[in-house]
């Protein structure tokens, strides 16, 4: 059976979005960590640096890599409307990718498979996470501008604490 180029590439790109959620379920088995239910914050795999189970964005409190980080009152305010400025967008996201995700689950079990679909749904997704990704980048950079270059420094060196996932 012949298969054009095309269509490979579309295959493997297929099965590396549906092989996503498990290689996210695998990382969170390595670190002993329940996974967070799917649809409600938009599923175990938040990227590099953001806590489990926080919801979108750093979810209540302090993020992750600000701990350790003594922030006046004022630094504190501002490190909250960041944080709260930014969910809506991430809870959209999150709902979106999520959405694409299912729709794309439902369709690999149908009985009638439509592969133009199927390949807008993984567009759906990936781009969503995208957003996500980049959105959480960005706040990142947002929140790092609210510091001191003492508190910078201090984040910065507490950083070789908490080694990245392989």
């Amino acid at each position: 059976m012949k298969t054009s180029k095309k269509s490979g590439v579309r295959n493997v790109l297929l099965a590396a979005v549906l092989a996503l959620p498990l290689l996210a379920l695998a990382a969170d088995m390595e670190t002993d960590q329940p996974p967070a239910p799917h649809g409600e914050h938009g599923g175990p795999d938040r990227g590099p640096g953001f806590a489990h189970g926080a919801g979108p964005g750093f979810g209540p409190g302090r993020p992750p890599f600000l701990r350790g980080v003594e922030l006046s009152e004022a630094q504190e305010d501002q490190v909250f409307a960041i944080l709260h400025a930014e969910a809506p967008y991430l809870r959209e996201q999150f709902k979106a990718a999520g959405k694409a995700r299912e729709a794309l689950r439902a369709l690999a079990a149908a009985d009638k498979y439509d592969d133009a679909k199927a390949a807008s749904l993984a567009r759906e997704a990936a781009t969503a996470e995208a957003n996500i990704a980049l959105q959480h980048v960005r706040t990142q950079q947002k929140l790092l501008a609210v510091l001191t270059p003492e508190q910078r420094k201090k984040q910065a060196d507490d950083k070789p604490r908490h080694p990245q996932r392989p």
